[in-house]
């Protein structure tokens, strides 16, 4: 789905190795871990999939695929320090290697050599970023709060998941079409595929999260319940199980055992939930099919629609 920025994305992850070196050793260490890790890298895939629109500059174009891809994971190393996770992606986190204070201030780190990359940027790019770095600490500050709070309801989730994940999605594939190019109109469209793409993929993760199998997800399953994360199939089991009330009261329970988050998930499983959930990643992925604009060159277009496609499928 990436074929045709390809050499793009191996230009990306060359400077991120150049760009994180630090005289610093650890700071070195720890960013050379983040980097090996891998990932996806969706965010600046699409990004540089939405220039390919238009007629991009080339010289802007490789530092702020760049510098998604930093603050993209300078908030992981945030997200497992707050959730005190040992694992991502089958390998350990920075902090369960060099502890939280060395792995929160390399995320910092990251953060900042994210603007550095892009100090050249024009000013409404750069506030497309700050803004969803914003959101995305206001995202976690709101799942953090209603933690282990079994009365969340469906709008509460999505905001969430909006200020999470969507909003750094749609805000790629829009700095995207802004370096391409395109016209206003295209422009948000878009950016409102990416969103809805953005709402698909949380879900998916969400739903991931209490199917796949540790060796699938690379950290252990139920992981969300366990921290009193409720998403959308959980949401969902509440409403509708015969037994919301004893799922309820494993949800509150701040310090759960292994054996009541398995019972949780048994308890989300009975119900329809993981078929809701998936109807709703369907539903937002033919909003963000829908909203591609016709003027993008017909490679493009196919190319975003296999993303949406891969969202829809994925196992991991």
């Amino acid at each position: 789905m990436f074929d045709i920025v390809s050499e793009d994305l191996v230009a990306v992850e060359e400077e991120l190795y150049s760009i994180i070196q630090s005289p610093v050793d650890m700071v070195n260490d720890i960013g050379v871990h983040l980097v090996q890790a891998g990932g996806k890298r969706i965010r600046p895939a699409l990004y540089l999939l939405c220039a390919r629109g238009g007629v991009p500059n080339q010289a802007e174009l490789l530092p702020m695929a760049v510098a998604i891809e930093l603050i993209h994971m300078a908030t992981l190393v945030h997200d497992d320090i707050i959730d005190n996770a040992a694992t991502r992606r089958g390998r350990p986190t920075a902090n369960a290697r060099w502890g939280n204070h060395s792995s929160v201030l390399t995320g910092d780190y990251l953060f900042a050599k994210a603007f550095s990359a892009i100090i050249l940027a024009r000013k409404n790019m750069l506030k497309i970023l700050t803004d969803v770095i914003c959101n995305i600490c206001e995202g976690e500050i709101i799942q953090l709060k209603e933690a282990f709070n079994a009365n969340q309801t469906e709008a509460d989730y999505r905001l969430r998941v909006a200020q999470k994940t969507a909003d750094f999605i749609a805000a790629s594939c829009e700095l995207g079409a802004i370096a391409g190019g395109l016209d206003e109109k295209s422009v948000i469209r878009v950016r409102e595929y990416g969103y809805a793409l953005g709402m698909a993929f949380q879900i998916t993760d969400d739903i991931l999260d209490i199917t796949a199998s540790a060796e699938q997800l690379g950290k252990p399953v139920g992981n969300d319940l366990r921290q009193g994360i409720v998403t959308l199939p959980v949401i969902y089991a509440l409403k509708n199980s015969p037994r919301s009330d004893e799922l309820r009261n494993i949800i509150i329970n701040q310090k759960m055992s292994d054996d009541e988050v398995k019972r949780g998930l048994e308890i989300i499983h009975q119900t329809e939930a993981v078929e809701y959930s998936y109807g709703q990643v369907h539903t937002y992925l033919q909003h963000a099919r829908n909203s591609l604009p016709a003027t993008l060159n017909s490679s493009v277009r196919e190319s975003l629609f296999a993303v949406a496609d891969f969202v829809g499928l994925r196992k991991y």
